[in-house]
């Protein structure tokens, strides 16, 4: 199934977000995946007044959450009630210092990579969601005994913990997403596809201009639920690069 990261079009959600929904509408998709849920930055009241609005404009807009990208509250019931609001069952924890105690050098830090391991799974173990991780970069950093950062993570965490493989950050950080889509195996249950020169801070472009084989990273993730699109940044108009990306996933 097609969905597409909001955080695509961020600028234009906070300039008028009904517009912007009806358009990723008008392009075709019918499911997205919100972000920002769990926000340290609100309060409960507030977080579930924003989901609660946030609800009435994707009805009016006809689309369907696959997902969330979301931050840890203090009480993980408070994210569970945001994402019941929203019709989500499962959140990904796009960052370590979304989860309060880490920070981003946690993946650099085997102690502390350790203890956010411990601390996602037991999250993982606790709720009624779906919960789950989506990596970037940084996450492959190479520790002490050579290992990666990331690959200590997923063999240390609960087996209940979900896996969002972003496939332009790990070709970033020089790992082979499909190799790393046939270690997790059913864990992950959506992949991030996106295409261009795989640096952070340089602009996306579409699909087949850029150093990830999607091709092969389909072959690898037939099995995988949600193919979803994102833009982090580009120099194109982010709807016309999320259509010829969907088109062109489609087609692949």
């Amino acid at each position: 199934m097609l969905s597409v990261q909001l955080y695509s079009v961020r600028d234009q959600l906070a300039a008028d977000r009904p517009a912007t929904l009806a358009e990723l509408a008008g392009i075709g998709f019918g499911h997205v995946e919100p972000f920002g849920l769990g926000s340290p930055d609100r309060t409960p009241a507030e977080r579930l007044a924003a989901a609660r609005s946030l609800r009435a404009d994707l009805d009016a807009a006809g689309l369907v959450v696959s997902a969330v990208h979301a931050g840890m509250p203090g009480e993980i019931a408070e994210l569970e009630e945001e994402c019941a609001i929203l019709g989500a069952d499962t959140a990904f924890i796009p960052r370590p210092r979304l989860v309060p105690g880490f920070g981003e050098e946690t993946f650099a830090d085997p102690a502390q990579l350790d203890a956010f391991a411990d601390a996602l799974g037991a999250a993982a173990e606790s709720t009624t969601l779906r919960l789950g991780y989506h990596n970037h970069w940084f996450e492959w950093a190479r520790l002490p005994d050579g290992t990666t950062g990331y690959d200590r993570f997923w063999q240390r965490t609960s087996a209940s913990l979900l896996a969002e493989l972003d496939v332009y950050w790990a070709v970033a950080a020089g790992a082979d997403p499909a190799a790393v889509l046939a270690t997790l195996g059913n864990r992950v249950t959506a992949v991030h596809l996106k295409d261009g020169p795989a640096e952070p801070g340089a602009p996306q472009t579409p699909i087949g201009t850029g150093r990830v084989d999607i091709p092969a990273v389909l072959r690898a993730a037939r099995e995988v639920p949600w193919h979803v699109v994102e833009i982090d940044t580009t120099a194109l108009d982010p709807f016309d690069l999320l259509a010829t990306n969907a088109t062109t996933l489609t087609t692949l």
